[in-house]
């Protein structure tokens, strides 16, 4: 399986320090895409180890409401694939760690053509891709033309994802495995910790591959309980929140916040009570 050397090359580095990673999602133009860039800026500094970068896309079956708004804010500001190919492509400039993945849905892509959308990511410093309304069954295309740019097509589990469906997911996949916890769309309601951890320590039975959790992951007491077994909790709506409640201007700051204390609550998961890092 081929996929992306620095996205490999961060969960090595988690493993090594014993501990979870926190992947954090934002919206590409929310609130416009002006804002984007210093957002993605400001997770990465706080502590985001992983960023997803969502584009947006008019029918977001699988997201709640807090990204379906986010999503509309993004579109009515004029946000077009191209465009936030070209915020990664400014990103990666920056920043040449940490890995960079977009998330959203197909039709974009098959607009563009799978192909260019490759070779385009590929250009701009993308890691991979999640594409969550291709099934396994439809994506062999776009892991080809992935393949050719050492690009990491990740794919989601759910807790109906019995063994034999497990079988199916894992085949050729690259990157990470990413664990919805819930059935439902997404930031609609929390996590159970104990059920996350428990599909967790199943998934990493089945895989090599790291195991991220998200999907109701809200704040730093879930966070931590989940990254006692996953490799990386994924935190998305909460920051679709924080990014939504005050001006755009100051929406680093919120991000920069929100991130650092998750962050901080994931690297404590593992380590003895009492202790620092």
């Amino acid at each position: 399986m081929t996929g992306s050397p620095r996205l490999a090359a961060r969960f090595a580095a988690l493993k090594a320090e014993g501990r979870s990673g926190l992947i954090a999602y934002v919206m590409a133009g929310d609130p416009d895409l002006a804002a984007t860039l210093p957002i993605l800026r400001a997770a990465a500094s706080a502590g985001a180890d992983v960023i997803e970068l969502g584009f947006p896309f008019t029918d977001p079956m699988a997201d709640g409401p807090t990204i379906q708004r986010a999503a509309l804010r993004s579109l009515k500001a004029g946000t077009t694939l191209t465009a936030v190919l070209d915020i990664a492509a400014q990103f990666r400039a920056e920043d040449p760690d940490t890995p960079l993945i977009l998330m959203g849905y197909a039709n974009p892509i098959e607009q563009m053509g799978q192909d260019a959308f490759a070779a385009r990511a590929g250009k701009a410093g993308v890691d991979g891709a999640i594409v969550v309304d291709l099934p396994p069954e439809e994506d062999f295309e776009l892991r080809a033309a992935f393949a050719a740019h050492q690009l990491s097509l990740i794919r989601l589990a759910t807790p109906t994802t019995d063994e034999n469906r497990l079988r199916t997911v894992l085949d050729g996949v690259s990157g990470f495995l990413y664990y919805v916890s819930l059935t439902g769309v997404t930031g609609v309601q929390a996590v159970g910790p104990e059920a996350a951890r428990a599909a967790a320590q199943r998934l990493k039975a089945a895989t090599d591959l790291p195991v991220a959790v998200g999907f109701g992951v809200r704040d730093p007491e879930s966070a931590a309980a989940i990254a006692r077994t996953a490799d990386a909790v994924v935190v998305g709506s909460a920051i679709v929140d924080v990014i939504a409640e005050g001006p755009a201007a100051e929406a680093p700051q919120r991000v920069a916040a929100k991130v650092g204390a998750l962050a901080a609550a994931i690297r404590q998961a593992r380590l003895p009570s009492g202790a620092l890092r």
